[in-house]
């Protein structure tokens, strides 16, 4: 699948700033089976600096800073992309268990952006909860497959939680929602992140986009208007990471769009930052996903 995506994020002042700092998170990094083409970032207004660099884990990363007083800061983020199936079968795939996968991961040396070792363990928003794990452990066993214990948990959010989008926010800890059992993509990422950590299984979480409109004859994926949030776990050393998006039930493939990777949503946030100014302001965004002809 080909598509053209653009998104654009607004924030209002209630009083203009004098100075403001932002880390914006919008290119895609590189991941398998996806290619990216003119990509474009437009600020509005024009920073006093840019810096664009490798970000933590697996993202990218644009630093910008803005002196002049504002009442409003726009961000334009935009390209193309071509995404290939993975050619996984999953319902047949051979995967270690959960057990060998667990061995492995604390054994395997290695500490760079795509080790498991850097997903293992607690993060700061995906924090050890015993509630998650123990509902985790009457879903996946160790003689299970690292796929089916994946497609175990995602199935079990996807049809025990209730997508609502105003039942939490964006600091919400992933054990409120949990307690709940409602929330939204980031919630249900983040439940299924401390789950498969508590399973010893390396769990990752993934900040992309969703097609907007379905293929004919198939249900529109829920949030496909906004940046959407899966998991992803790591399936040893042969399948490597795989997508598992709980909000839809639904493996990340041609749908899915990959922008970056981190151990939970603060170390992905496509934006943050800290400006001078008046403690009032408002974000807007608009996302749009088109098939490209």
């Amino acid at each position: 699948m080909k598509y053209d995506v653009t998104h654009i994020t607004t924030i209002k002042y209630a009083s203009p700033v004098r100075l403001a700092r932002f880390n914006i998170r919008l290119k895609p990094a590189r991941w398998p089976n996806q290619t990216v083409t003119g990509y474009a970032l437009v600020v509005d207004p024009l920073p006093w600096t840019r810096t664009d660099e490798p970000g933590a884990f697996i993202s990218n990363e644009s630093k910008i800073l803005v002196r002049s007083a504002t009442a409003q800061l726009q961000v334009e983020s935009r390209f193309s992309v071509s995404v290939e199936p993975s050619g996984i079968d999953y319902a047949t795939v051979a995967a270690p268990s959960v057990a060998a996968v667990r061995e492995l991961a604390l054994t395997l040396p290695g500490l760079g952006p795509l080790s498991p070792a850097s997903y293992l363990f607690g993060s700061p928003i995906a924090v050890p909860e015993p509630e998650i794990a123990r509902w985790a452990a009457t879903i996946v066993d160790d003689t299970m497959s690292v796929v089916q214990a994946g497609y175990a948990l995602m199935h079990a959010i996807y049809t025990q939680f209730q997508y609502d989008a105003k039942a939490t926010e964006t600091d919400t800890p992933p054990i409120e929602a949990f307690t709940q059992k409602r929330g939204v993509c980031q919630d249900f990422s983040h439940i299924m992140i401390v789950a498969a950590r508590s399973l010893g299984l390396p769990a990752a979480y993934v900040s992309g986009y969703l097609r907007t409109l379905p293929p004919p004859g198939k249900p529109r994926l829920v949030g496909a208007d906004a940046m959407h949030a899966w998991a992803s776990l790591w399936c040893g050393e042969g399948l490597g990471w795989i997508g598992f998006d709980p909000t839809n039930d639904a493996y990340a493939e041609t749908d899915h769009i990959f922008i970056a990777m981190g151990r939970d949503y603060s170390d992905v946030s496509p934006l943050d930052g800290v400006f001078v100014g008046g403690s009032g302001q408002h974000m807007d965004y608009s996302v749009d996903v088109a098939p490209a002809a």
